[in-house]
């Protein structure tokens, strides 16, 4: 099994070499790639140090898996060309989702739709993933009629230049505007603004909460309304969802479908102040969930509050996830 893991390098890329060690993913042969700045030097898996090898050198390698970190243009550029080779790409950029043509996966909820013709798979945003890991088993017995969104996002979801605004700024290291990955400072501060404005004054983030979120459930019928803001969190993604259902529910059968779910953990003890925080998801794998209660100022109205590291399952587990499937069943 020969393994590409393209942005090796980056935030996100670093967490992906992590999630593969700790997964013991069936790897014999290890292909970090970059880019040719970074082309020669050396990345650690398993104890053992590997070089950086170009693109152009990793696709002629013809790899069984690339699992991909390293932006969007980058992808459109090469996955092409990596699945020209028979090569199954699993892409984290955003370049893939809402094609037609590609799957959008999240394991625990529609990996059974792959087939060895898929050769790009698109892994989703961050953002979703851990909310409709949630939604997803709740949606099959209730239906969701509506969805109103309001996530407080971690810098770390930027990448490495808003962690480094961060820690200049917590250090109080004055910055020229160019070094800022942000418009404003981070730290101490909220921004109501991830990713660029588009025409309907909504973010791409928001709006990818929207498409997103259909096309991985199935159902372009859900109406879903989002507003995504930046914190000073140094890891973890959270999210205020409000749910109408079609169908009425007990707070019980809810709360016994999401302990069910997999990938999910619930922490919702209120009486002894236990619910889902960013630091309590650090470095974990799984989505938590909690505050769990009725909207009653709707007919069949839920509010839940979702958390989970958003360089583990919001990105680099879910495409291990997804590498490990094709893997069990055959499918590479």
């Amino acid at each position: 099994m020969k393994v590409a893991l393209v942005g090796a390098t980056g935030l996100v890329g670093r967490v992906m070499n992590e999630v593969l060690e700790e997964f013991d993913f069936p790897i014999t042969e290890y292909i970090p790639v970059a880019s040719s700045r970074s082309v020669g030097k050396m990345v650690s898996y398993k104890g053992k140090e590997y070089p950086i090898v170009s693109m152009e050198d990793a696709v002629n390698m013809v790899p069984d898996i690339a699992i991909f970190s390293a932006g969007g243009s980058t992808s459109l550029e090469w996955a092409p060309k990596f699945a020209e080779k028979g090569t199954v790409v699993i892409d984290n950029s955003s370049a893939w989702r809402m094609d037609p043509a590609k799957k959008l996966v999240v394991p625990e909820i529609n990996a059974g739709e792959l087939t060895k013709a898929d050769k790009i798979i698109a892994n989703p945003n961050c953002s979703t993933i851990q909310m409709v890991v949630a939604l997803a088993p709740l949606h099959k017995k209730y239906g969701i009629k509506r969805l109103v969104i309001s996530t407080y996002q971690s810098f770390t979801g930027t990448g490495a230049k808003a962690v480094d605004q961060y820690e200049a700024e917590k250090a109080g290291k004055h910055q020229k505007k160019s070094e800022m990955a942000y418009h404003y400072q981070i730290f101490e501060n909220a921004i109501p603004q991830c990713d660029v404005f588009l025409d309907n004054r909504y973010t791409k983030e928001e709006m990818k909460l929207v498409h997103e979120t259909k096309k991985i459930l199935g159902d372009d019928s859900i109406k879903i309304t989002a507003t995504a803001v930046r914190i000073p969190v140094n890891g973890g993604h959270s999210e205020s969802v409000n749910v109408e259902f079609n169908q009425p529910f007990e707070l019980d059968d809810v709360t016994k479908i999401l302990n069910d779910a997999d990938g999910v953990t619930v922490l919702d003890d209120i009486d002894n102040f236990k619910y889902p925080m960013p630091l309590y998801a650090k470095n974990k794998n799984d989505v938590f969930v909690g505050r769990i209660r009725r909207d009653d100022s709707v007919d069949n109205g839920l509010n839940m509050w979702i958390v989970a590291d958003n360089l583990r399952k919001g990105a680099a587990t879910n495409a291990v996830q997804i590498a490990e499937y094709l893997v069990k069943h055959h499918l590479v």
